[in-house]
C-alpha cells in the first residue's frame, strides 16, 4: 500500500475523496491514524499566515513524516499477514469437508405416545433423539431428518407409518431386581472422597432405571405415578420405554479393540448443532447428540485422531486442566462408575487431555458446558465404541 504526496482538493474533489476513504477504512481500520494526522496538519497550518504556514509546514510534515515510515510498513505487514494467513489455511478436501447440515424442518404436532415410539425407533437405529422423553424436542427433529438423509428419503417432518411399525409396543415393564442394587450406592461429592473409593454407582434406582432406558428421570416418574422412589424394593414392576435399553452390568473395564473394519470411518463433531456424525465413506452411519466443550475451553476445532478408548476410565480430575487446560500435580484419581465424570467411555485424541467420553448427568447433554471434550450420553457413548476404532479422524468445526 502506497500513500504519495498530499495536494489541497475543492468541494467536489473532497466529496469523492470522503466516498474512497470510507470504502478504505472499512478495509484498512488502521487508515483512521493517518486521517487524524492530516486533518491536525490541515487545521493547523489554515490557522497560520501564509508565509509562516510555508515555513512551518515543513516542519510539522518532517514530524509526521515518522510515524508515518513506521505505519506504512505497519500496514504493509499487516496485509502481507493476512495474505499468508489465507495461503496457510488449509483447503478443505473431500476427505475432511463437513457434511452440508439438513434439519429446518417443521414437525408436525403428535401425541406423547407417538413422539415415544418414534424417539424409540431413531435410538435403536443409532440416530439418538437425546433423552426419550415424549416430546417433539431439537434432538427428536435432528436425528429425524438425518436418518431420512442417511436414508435418501425426502428430509421433511412427515413420518411414514412403516416408522411407527417397527415400534408395535410403545411401553414394556420392567422387575426390579436383587442384582440391580449392587449398581446403587452413596457417592460422596468431595472429589478427596469420592477418590478412596473403588467404584462410583448410580445413587438410585431412579437414575439407574431412567439410564437403563434411555429417559428421562421426569418421564419414568410420569410413567409411574405413585411409586415411592426413595425406598423402591426388587419385585416391584415398573412401566418404561420399549427400547433397548442400556445394561450397565455386561460392560467389563478395559481397553476397546480396534476394528479394522471402521478403519475408513470418520467421525464428524458439529460444534453449532451439538452433534456427533460417524460416516462410512459418504454414507452416514450414525447421528449423536452431544455438549462440545464450552465458551472457556472450547472444543478444539480442527482434524484429530482417535489415540484409543477404554471402558469403564479412571479420570484424573485435574482442576487446572480441566478450567484453564494447564495440567498440574494436584490432582484426584477417580474411580470408574456410571457417577465418573467421564461415565462409562474414553476415548482419546492426539491433542492432550481431549477425549470423547460419556457422563454422570444425561440430563445436561447438549445443554450445560463440558471442559473442551465431546461428551455423550452414557447410552450414546457406549454405542459409539463399537460404531468407530482407534485410529479414525475426528474432524471437528
Amino acid at each position: 500500500m502506497v500513500f504519495g504526496p498530499w495536494t489541497p482538493r475543492g468541494p467536489a474533489d473532497d466529496t469523492h475523496e470522503r466516498r474512497f476513504l470510507q470504502r478504505a477504512r472499512r478495509r484498512v481500520p488502521a487508515l483512521d491514524t493517518l486521517l487524524t494526522l492530516r486533518r491536525s496538519e490541515e487545521k493547523w497550518v489554515s490557522s497560520l499566515n501564509s508565509e509562516h504556514a510555508r515555513s512551518c509546514t515543513i516542519y510539522f510534515r518532517s514530524a509526521l513524516l515518522w510515524p508515518m515510515k513506521l505505519l506504512v510498513p505497519t500496514l504493509s505487514i499487516f496485509m502481507l499477514s493476512i495474505f499468508a494467513y489465507a495461503q496457510e489455511t488449509p483447503t478443505s478436501t473431500p476427505a475432511s469437508t463437513p457434511p452440508p447440515r439438513v434439519y429446518p424442518v417443521a414437525l408436525p404436532n403428535y401425541d406423547e405416545e407417538t413422539a415415544t415410539r418414534l424417539q424409540i425407533f431413531l435410538d435403536n437405529n443409532d440416530f439418538g433423539p437425546g433423552k426419550i422423553d415424549g416430546r417433539m424436542g431439537e434432538f427428536f427433529r435432528k436425528a429425524l431428518i438425518s436418518y431420512k438423509h442417511a436414508n435418501a428419503m425426502p428430509k421433511t417432518g412427515a413420518v411414514d407409518q412403516w416408522m411407527l411399525d417397527q415400534v408395535p409396543v410403545t411401553y414394556t415393564t420392567y422387575t426390579i431386581g436383587e442384582e440391580d442394587l449392587k449398581q446403587v450406592g452413596d457417592v460422596p461429592g468431595g472429589r478427596a472422597e469420592q477418590a478412596k473409593l473403588k467404584w462410583l454407582p448410580y445413587t438410585s434406582l431412579l437414575e439407574f432405571v431412567a439410564e437403563r432406558f434411555h429417559s428421562a428421570e421426569a418421564y419414568i416418574q410420569k410413567l409411574n405415578p405413585g411409586k415411592d422412589w426413595e425406598h423402591l424394593q426388587p419385585g416391584e414392576t415398573l412401566k418404561v420405554p420399549n427400547v433397548l435399553p442400556f445394561e450397565v452390568q455386561k460392560f467389563i473395564e478395559g481397553k476397546v479393540p480396534e476394528n479394522q473394519a471402521f478403519a475408513s470411518r470418520k467421525i464428524f463433531v458439529d460444534t453449532q448443532e451439538h452433534l456427533l456424525e460417524v460416516f462410512d465413506h459418504d454414507q452416514l452411519v450414525c447421528v449423536f447428540p452431544i455438549t462440545p466443550g464450552s465458551k472457556t475451553l472450547p472444543a478444539p476445532v480442527g482434524t484429530w485422531k482417535i489415540l484409543g478408548a477404554n471402558v469403564w476410565p479412571w479420570f484424573r480430575y485435574d482442576e487446572g486442566m480441566l478450567n484453564y487446560g494447564v495440567r498440574t500435580e494436584n490432582y484426584y484419581n477417580l474411580p470408574p462408575g456410571p457417577n465418573n465424570l467421564v461415565g462409562i467411555l474414553w476415548m482419546g485424541l492426539n491433542k492432550p487431555g481431549i477425549g470423547i467420553h460419556g457422563t454422570n448427568n444425561p440430563e445436561t447433554i447438549g445443554r450445560a458446558a463440558s471442559h473442551g471434550c465431546i461428551r455423550l450420553a452414557n447410552w450414546d457413548a457406549a454405542r459409539v465404541k463399537d460404531l468407530v476404532s482407534a485410529g479414525n479422524t475426528v474432524i471437528i468445526f
